[in-house]
């Protein structure tokens, strides 16, 4: 598969390897991830709080940034062809100063201090909120970037975005994202309060599903010998047939999850899918 057609930032990678690959949306290693942040050429603006929301509206989709397909790092990704009812669950990131300034997927500078967001899938420009589900603070953004490619993550959010969620210092973030219809934006909801200990979401790594029963026990008897983890075997009612996911958790937090992704890596189970529930 050639590289995309669509423009991408050069990532802060050794340049040998960063002239080869000319692929930079938003995070794409884990490295970059860590690294990025705020420096003191871009000093957060002492009324971050006040910093509207993205406001939905329609527009024609970019020029740039939506292909077919497209591959990173020799992982292909399919962009979606409409904004649907999409809704999922998953890790929040952010991406900050060392992009600041530079080109997005779409075309647009990227601004840290706007409400923004990278995405892998969603069409660009898609309009969406993104809710904290650790501590229900909510906040609509406009996606209009690509990534991030870091395994296990759904949308990269700038900084003002994070802050807002409260996962700028931590870094991550477990969040529901939803598109949204810009012909009828809804009102923003009020952040709804979570008590600690009660009600939390939790983290499992979906590692396989199968149609026979017998096959899913036998990856969970495999895996409980090998893992500290619990190891379980969720049946949804409405499956026909019946679909049997495989699923390691619940995990402590993001941290371990990433380690336990890399562990299942080694066990020959390089793809797995986080489940928040």
């Amino acid at each position: 598969m050639p590289l995309p057609t669509f423009p991408l930032r050069l990532s802060l990678l050794p340049a040998s390897l960063g002239l080869s690959l000319l692929v930079g949306a938003c995070s794409t290693t884990s490295v970059i991830e860590e690294r990025d942040g705020i420096d003191h050429s871009f000093p957060p603006p002492a009324d971050i709080d006040r910093i509207p929301d993205a406001v939905p509206k329609v527009e024609p989709l970019s020029r740039y940034g939506n292909p077919e397909r497209y591959t990173v790092f020799g992982k292909e990704y399919q962009t979606l062809s409409e904004r649907g009812n999409y809704r999922e669950r998953g890790i929040a990131s952010w991406y900050g100063s060392k992009f600041h300034g530079r080109r997005t997927s779409s075309g647009e500078a990227y601004d840290m201090y706007a409400m923004t967001a990278a995405h892998k899938s969603l069409p660009l420009p898609t309009y969406a909120r993104v809710t904290n589900l650790q501590n229900g603070q909510s906040v609509v953004v406009k996606i209009n970037d690509r990534g991030p490619f870091h395994d296990n993550r759904l949308i990269d959010l700038s900084y003002t975005a994070a802050w807002k969620l409260g996962i700028a210092g931590p870094g991550t973030g477990l969040v529901e994202v939803e598109a949204l219809d810009p012909a009828a934006p809804e009102p923003k909801p009020e952040p709804k309060p979570v008590q600690i200990g009660s009600g939390l979401p939790e983290i499992f790594l979906q590692v396989g599903a199968f149609g026979s029963a017998h096959n899913a026990n036998r990856l969970k008897t495999r895996l409980q010998s090998q893992l500290d983890t619990e190891v379980w075997i969720q049946q949804t009612l409405s499956d026909d047939p019946p679909l049997f996911r495989v699923q390691v958790g619940p995990i402590a937090s993001i941290e371990l999850c990433d380690n336990l992704a890399d562990k299942l890596n080694g066990l020959g189970i390089p793809e797995t899918r986080l489940v928040i529930r």
